[in-house]
């Protein structure tokens, strides 16, 4: 077994075993997730992904290593913007505080699922014709210019979602029921609730942003193991985050304009490969902690002066 596959089979162990320590003993049934037990889920997210780091850089070099935690860096960022949609969602369907976190843990096991496919294919058509990577950095420059320059209340709107609006037309929708069930029968017929449509459009929601976030990784890394596992251990820790900035969304003002450099920058990185210029995976995990930290702060502060 070569280090690749040990380290395949590390990843997948922890895994499984660390889905199945969150599940059962830090979210158990119908139990409520309080600012403590988010922050203590969250804190067990992040130390979990930076041991892996620890392991990457003992059997896999540090270079692999720097590209793996630049990566997760990477998409924990695109993740915290991903969790005021998320906000945005469930407000919008009045969806009762006891079922979030059933409803978060199916959609992002489904969002896993479609990231895990859509990497697959991402990395089939680069190995095929390698000039794709160019594309991806243009789309990354072209979509963080118009991130930085959005409104960030313009961003979603969960009435106008494509998803949606087409489930509205073909499905039987209850919008009354809050009994937590994804299907109920009334007078004879079946009928979808909310809490159902909401799980579909967290993972179809998560697709959008994959489609952003994706072609961001390779263009730190092209090494599989680096970017599935820099995707799924971000994609996991979204639960806990979300519990953590619910009610927080105010306080980070400014984090799309700092994520929205980071994907200029990586798609600048990346269209510059074209003409042989190379810059360093140091560089890029600087640049993305600077922008992302230094973003969260300015938010912070900003916000504390505004209260004042």
């Amino acid at each position: 077994m070569n280090n690749t596959e040990l380290s395949f089979l590390v990843f997948g162990v922890v895994l499984l075993l660390a889905i199945g320590f969150d599940l059962g003993l830090l979210s158990k049934k119908g139990s409520s997730i309080t600012i403590r037990k988010a922050l203590l889920q969250t804190v067990f997210w992040v130390a979990l992904a930076f041991a892996y780091f620890g392991f990457t850089w003992l059997e896999r070099g540090h270079t692999l290593a720097l590209e793996y935690i630049s990566a997760y860096l990477m998409e924990w960022s695109l993740s915290i913007d991903n969790i005021f949609v998320f906000i945005l969602i469930f407000t919008f369907f009045n969806v009762q505080q006891q079922h979030y976190a059933r409803v978060l843990l199916i959609g992002i096991l489904l969002a896993i699922v479609f990231r895990i496919l859509f990497i697959t294919v991402g990395v089939a058509l680069v190995e095929k014709f390698e000039w794709i990577l160019y594309i991806f950095g243009g789309i990354l420059l072209i979509t963080g210019v118009k991130i930085f320059a959005v409104k960030k209340e313009a961003q979603y709107d969960p009435q106008h979602n494509i998803v949606y609006r087409w489930m509205k037309k073909i499905l039987p929708i209850d919008g009354e029921d809050v009994s937590g069930k994804f299907i109920v029968m009334k007078n004879g017929r079946r009928f979808f609730t909310t809490v159902f449509v909401v799980i579909v459009l967290l993972a179809t929601t998560d697709i959008v942003f994959a489609l952003d976030s994706i072609p961001a990784v390779f263009a730190i890394s092209q090494d599989r193991l680096v970017i599935y596992t820099s995707n799924i251990f971000a994609v996991l820790g979204l639960r806990s985050l979300f519990f953590l900035l619910h009610g927080a969304v105010n306080q980070f003002e400014y984090l799309q304009q700092g994520i929205a450099i980071v994907l200029i920058f990586i798609g600048l990185k990346m269209l510059a490969e074209a003409v042989h210029v190379y810059v360093p995976v140091w560089i890029s995990l600087m640049v993305i902690v600077v922008c992302l930290f230094g973003s969260i702060l300015y938010s912070i502060q900003n916000a504390e002066r505004e209260d004042e």
